[in-house]
């Protein structure tokens, strides 16, 4: 079976900008000074939202491909710690790193030596195709929020 329109969705799916705004839309000038700033009592920042969103992609990624890979505490483990400001260094490479696992997300999906219906060896009756299903859902809700945050701070011009 020819898989590669499936493929290429998947990978579109992942690049976002068709049903919703694609990451790098999302995280795109975002005001330094409102990056750790809530929308309001008892929300997330955008730092926040980036940070777990990093987080969750990097541990799907490694899991699924990492045998050896050990997850972080949930939830503790996939949000990070409170914070007044995050610094321009700080930032980018959060983003470059969130960025840099989609790409090899991207990459997983488009291989078209990797059966994307096959159990993962090590993945408790997981495939491929739902891990790279899992990144697209938990990253589009994750953005999404990321939008509004921005929106009700006044930060959005998208």
């Amino acid at each position: 079976m020819d898989d590669s329109v499936i493929r290429k969705n998947l990978v579109e799916l992942l690049k976002g900008g068709h049903g919703h705004v694609g990451a790098r839309g999302a995280l795109k000038n975002v005001a330094a000074q409102l990056r750790t700033a809530p929308p309001g009592p008892g929300l997330h920042s955008v730092w926040e939202e980036l940070e777990h969103i990093r987080l969750a992609q990097e541990d799907i990624l490694r899991y699924t491909l990492d045998p050896g890979w050990r997850s972080p505490d949930f939830p503790s483990g996939y949000w990070p710690a409170a914070t007044e400001s995050v610094t321009d260094e700080q930032w980018s490479a959060s983003v470059s790193r969130f960025l840099a696992d989609l790409d090899e997300v991207r990459q997983l999906a488009a291989d078209p030596d990797r059966d994307l219906t096959a159990l993962i060896p090590h993945g408790e009756g997981r495939t491929y195709l739902r891990q790279i299903l899992l990144v697209a859902d938990h990253n589009a809700y994750h953005l999404g929020q990321i939008v509004q945050i921005r929106k009700a701070l006044a930060d959005w011009k998208g």
